[in-house]
This record gives C-alpha cells, sequence and structure tokens, in this order.
C-alpha cells in the first residue's frame, strides 16, 4: 500500500481524507499489482521479504537454537531437578532420566538407538554411578541444572574419545569430514550462481545503456521491463553476497576447529594412555574441552544447512524475469552490443581521478589517503549515486574516483563525469533517487534507502509551481536532561520588596543608634549565682626507709650437771658453758 501511495504516477493526495472512491482504486491497484506474476519488481519485493523475514546472523541462529533446545529439554530437567529424595525404584527413574538428557543434549544419536543408550550409561556410571544419586538429589535445584549440563558434557567427551580409539561412536557421525567436504561444495554453488546472476546483471545493463544511446533501440526495447529485471539480479547478488560472507566466515571457523579438536584429543590421549586410575580433576576439563569443540562443529553443520537453505529458496524468485528474458532472447537483443562487466568498467576507470581543486566547497576523500576506508558506510550499498536518478541504471561505484562527502554521508561515482555532474548539485541528485525509488520501490531495500521514506509525501504540494521535488523535512530524535538544582540555593531572607517595610526596618535601625544597654543587680539576684569550687583529690603517697639488716649472735648453750645427786649425801654441781664465741659466728 505504501508503495503505491508513494508512486507518483498514481497521483494520490494525501493532504485529505481518502473518499470511498480513492479507497477503491487504491485496493484495486495494489490488487493488479500483487496478480501480475510478469512483472519482476513484485518478485523482487517477494525476495526482499522473504530475506528479512527468514535470515539471521550466526550469533541470532546460534542462540535460536539454543533457545529451541533447551525448549524441548525443560520438562525433562524439571522432572530430574524437582525430584525429591525416594524409594530406591524413583532413583532408578530418575538415573534412566538423567541418560536420556545426555543423550538428548548432544545431540549424538537417538534414545531409540539401543547402541547408543548403551554408550552413554556406560559413561555415566563412570563419572555419575548410582550409588552417588543420593547425594545429587539432595542438591539443589539451581545445582542439579548445572550438574546435568556438566554430567551431559562429560559424558559427550568420554564418547568421542572412545570413538577415536573405536571403542563405540557408532552412531555418532564424523562433523569435521562432513563439512570439510560440504563447505566447498557450498562456496562453488554460491559462486555460480553469483556469476550467473553478475552476468545476468552485465547484460541487462548493457542493453539500458544502449537503449539511451540509440532511440530506434529505445522504441524497440522500451516496452520490456528490462529495468525491473535488472534490480531482480542486483538484489540477488547482494544476498548471495551475504550468504557467501558467511559461508567464507564458516569455513574458517571449521579449519580452526579441526585444529583445536586434533590437539585437545592429544592431549587427553596423552594423559590417558598406559593409566589404570586418573584423577578426575585432571581429566575432566579435558573431556568438556573436546564437547565444548563438538558443540561447536554442530554449531557450524546448522549454519552450513541454514545458509544452503537460504541460497535454494532465492532461486525462486528469479524465475519471473528467467522467463520474461529467455537466453536465445537476450542474445539476439545484444547483438552488436558490447556487455561490459563490473570489473572491466573499474578497470578503464582507474586512471582518473577527481581533481580536487576544482571543487572549493566539497570535501573528496581517495582509498590510498583515507584512515579506515573500509569502515566508510557508502550511501546506495556502493552504486554509482549518480545514474541511479538520471539513468535509472544501477551501475557499480568505482571508490578510486573519489568519494564526496556530503552531509556526513559518502557518495561514489561510476565515472569522473558522474562525479563532477552530481557535487555540482548534490540534494538535486539524491532527490532524483528517491522519486526514482518512488517508481521502482524495490530500490528502497536494494539501495538502503529508508531512511529517506520515513513520511508519505503530500502530493498537492509536489505539484505546486516551479517547486519540482518535495525535499523530506529535517527530523532527528533529541533530548535532554537537566539537574532540578544546578547550584545551590542563594534565597537571601532578609531581602524585602515592599519599599514601606524597608522605611520601617531604617527607621527602627535609627533609633537603636541612640538606645544604651544597661544591667542591675537586685537583693534578689546578688546571691543568686553559679559558683563553683576546685579541690585537689588525695592523693596516693609513700616513703622509702633505709634498707633492712639483720645480725646473727650466737645461742647461749649452758648444762648444769649433778643436779640429780649422786652415791655421796653431798651434791656436787658442775656448770658447763658450750656457747659459741662471737667471733666464730
Amino acid at each position: 500500500v505504501k508503495a503505491v501511495v508513494l508512486d507518483p504516477r498514481h497521483d494520490f493526495n494525501m493532504d485529505r481524507i481518502l473518499t470511498e472512491n480513492d479507497m477503491q482504486d487504491l485496493i484495486q491497484l495494489c490488487v493488479t499489482r500483487l496478480l501480475d506474476t510478469t512483472n519482476p519488481s513484485l518478485s523482487t519485493i517477494k525476495m526482499q521479504v522473504y530475506f528479512d523475514m527468514n535470515y539471521a546472523n550466526r550469533d541470532e541462529l546460534l542462540s535460536e537454537q539454543e533457545r529451541v533446545l533447551e525448549g524441548k529439554l525443560a520438562p525433562l530437567v524439571r522432572a530430574i531437578t524437582e525430584s525429591g529424595p525416594q524409594a530406591q525404584e524413583d532413583m532408578e527413574n530418575v538415573y534412566q532420566k538423567i541418560i536420556t538428557y545426555a543423550l538428548l543434549r548432544s545431540g549424538m544419536g537417538s534414545p531409540a538407538d539401543i547402541e547408543a543408550v548403551r554408550e552413554v550409561t556406560a559413561a555415566l556410571q563412570s563419572v555419575l554411578s548410582q550409588t552417588e544419586m543420593i547425594t545429587f538429589i539432595s542438591l539443589s535445584k539451581k545445582d542439579k541444572e548445572q550438574q546435568l549440563k556438566d554430567l551431559a558434557m562429560l559424558v559427550s567427551g568420554i564418547r568421542l574419545y572412545n570413538k577415536q580409539c573405536q571403542k563405540g561412536g557408532s552412531s555418532i557421525d564424523d562433523l569435521p569430514d562432513i563439512l570439510n567436504k560440504a563447505i566447498p561444495l557450498a562456496t562453488r554453488t554460491l559462486d555460480e550462481h553469483l556469476n550467473s546472476c553478475q552476468l545476468l546483471a552485465h547484460r541487462y545493463t548493457a542493453l539500458l545503456e544502449s537503449m539511451q544511446e540509440d532511440p530506434h533501440r529505445h522504441s524497440q526495447l522500451s516496452s520490456l521491463k528490462l529495468k525491473e529485471a535488472l534490480f531482480n539480479v542486483r538484489q540477488y547478488e547482494a544476498f548471495l553476497c551475504i550468504l557467501q560472507s558467511n559461508t567464507i566466515t564458516s569455513a574458517q571457523e571449521v579449519e580452526s576447529l579441526n585444529v583445536q579438536f586434533e590437539a585437545a584429543m592429544m592431549v587427553l590421549k596423552n594423559t590417558v594412555v598406559d593409566k589404570t586410575s586418573i584423577d578426575s580433576e585432571e581429566v575432566f576439563p579435558l573431556f568438556m574441552e573436546l564437547s565444548k569443540l563438538w558443540t561447536s562443529f554442530q554449531d557450524e553443520m546448522l549454519l552450513l544447512r541454514f545458509l544452503t537453505n537460504m541460497t535454494n529458496d532465492l532461486q525462486q524468485f528469479l524465475e519471473v524475469q528467467s522467463q520474461l528474458f529467455p537466453e536465445e532472447m537476450l542474445t539476439s537483443l545484444l547483438e552488436g552490443v558490447t556487455v561490459k562487466s563490473d570489473e572491466e568498467r573499474i578497470k578503464e576507470t582507474m586512471g582518473t581521478k577527481v581533481n580536487v581543486s576544482d571543487f572549493k566547497n566539497q570535501e573528496w576523500l581517495f582509498p590510498e589517503t583515507t584512515d579506515n576506508f573500509d569502515q566508510l558506510l557508502i550511501q546506495y550499498r556502493g552504486f554509482c549515486a549518480h545514474s541511479i536518478g538520471v539513468k535509472g541504471i544501477i551501475l557499480r561505484g568505482n571508490p578510486a574516483i573519489g568519494i564526496l562527502k556530503h552531509k556526513e554521508k559518502y557518495y561514489v561515482f561510476s565515472s569522473k563525469e558522474a562525479a563532477y555532474l552530481f557535487a555540482q548539485d548534490p540534494d538535486k541528485f539524491i532527490q532524483l533517487n528517491v522519486e526514482k525509488a518512488k517508481k521502482y520501490a524495490e530500490l528502497i531495500q536494494l539501495l538502503e534507502l529508508h531512511h529517506q521514506f520515513e513520511y508519505l509525501v503530500p502530493r498537492a504540494q509536489t505539484r505546486s509551481a516551479n517547486r519540482g521535488s518535495l525535499k523530506p523535512p529535517s527530523k532527528r530524535d533529541s533530548g535532554t536532561q537537566t539537574d532540578t538544582h544546578i547550584l545551590p540555593p542563594t534565597i537571601v531572607t532578609s531581602y524585602e520588596w515592599n519599599e514601606w517595610e524597608l522605611r520601617r526596618k531604617a527607621i527602627k535601625l535609627a533609633n537603636l543608634r541612640r538606645k544604651l544597654t544597661h544591667s542591675t543587680q537586685t537583693d534578689l539576684s546578688h546571691m543568686r549565682r553559679e559558683n563553683f569550687t576546685q579541690v585537689y583529690l588525695p592523693k596516693d603517697a609513700g616513703t622509702q626507709t633505709k634498707r633492712d639488716n639483720s645480725s646473727n649472735v650466737p645461742k647461749p648453750q649452758i648444762f648444769l650437771k649433778g643436779l640429780r645427786g649422786g652415791p655421796s649425801p653431798t651434791t656436787h654441781m658442775v656448770t658447763v658453758d658450750l656457747t659459741r664465741p662471737l667471733d666464730e659466728t
């Protein structure tokens, strides 16, 4: 509907509400274009819609595949992780579910394949025996989910190692070998399609140029839809280039994966060889690394299958132009016409350059003097900015001639003359390109003109005298953000706006100049002041006397003999003094 409304040939007035007749005309025009199966323009738009809805880059495709796999395994994961301590029979059921999960997660075999189930069971028992199920079930739900992923990777690594040792793995496809054969085949197929569509583009371009040079041929070929056919094959070429770039990236990734996989397998063999027992902390990371690399091989298989399907599906959109211009017809039309390829056209103009001194107000860039030249976003997908609107032909631009920088956008040209003409009034030729895209809606995506068609042009304004084509209004999204209070508040509380209030304050201040402050002490207050007294607290004191001394004197030892008497009637007592003298002590 938008393409029909934008087409100036239909003359829709967007300044007023469409009447019932306008609506019927719009519906009829849309239906007529949709049912026109002989117009390559409709096939090009279908091709654009198909590619836009189905194409995804590497990251998007792989993340979507991971999301789909997680969704398929979610019921099985819930059944395993939500199980609590159970009877022995229930634990065996959980163990069988873990085996199924490891098999489905790895993508290496089917649960219906008995041999694959046996291999997974044997590998799982080597890392998680049934006696360890009690420990597994006691984990939290989050830990169980992570443990399941780790177990699946370990089982996959063990199976891959056994396959390498020729001890199993019969149900595992040899993905490296398959990829090494399939990628060159896909690349050759893409190159063949790309060469054929480029040859068609060169032929249609030569015919359109001959129409402009020879009025007789113009009358002969004007009824043919050569421009629509050219746009069709150029869009097909652009999509094939995207797929070819992805295929080259896949080939480089597979080459790197082959080297890493062989190195990881060699390290694992050297670790395991001739050992009856191996530390799990040493060998488990190696098994997991093998599993990760094999998952990358599976991702590359998915990407290659996707690119191959996209390449095959895009061919259907070339059928209309191939029916309009069969090989015999093109050969007869091209008699006496020189067909030049894009490379030949670029070689012819390699020696010519724009003289920068001829343009004072224009900025020109050249590949040899521009840093990060490959990162420049060239307008119109690298096609000549002059030939689109003037000739209605899309020619490949040659950056060596010079790249014009106009309003922060970059334009290339197919010849020096086209560059000089465009640089004289760039806005005029840019608008001519927009007008051409209104007639051929497929150019909007082919030349990446979406930013020019975010509005519907009021047709009444385009019919204004001497105004020409309406220029799109300059629009852009903008936003500002400010702080509530950037500076600290500076409110003066003493400020007064009232003159009379200021007068009152002035009189009050003037009266204060003649006032004094007095203080008196009365009978009631003279004894009521607060008093404070500071005293010294008793302190601990001590004195030190002379040193202690002592002396040792002999102990008196005096004995008396004869106190008991004897045989004689007279008592004779004898005193014996045994006390030691002082000089001996």
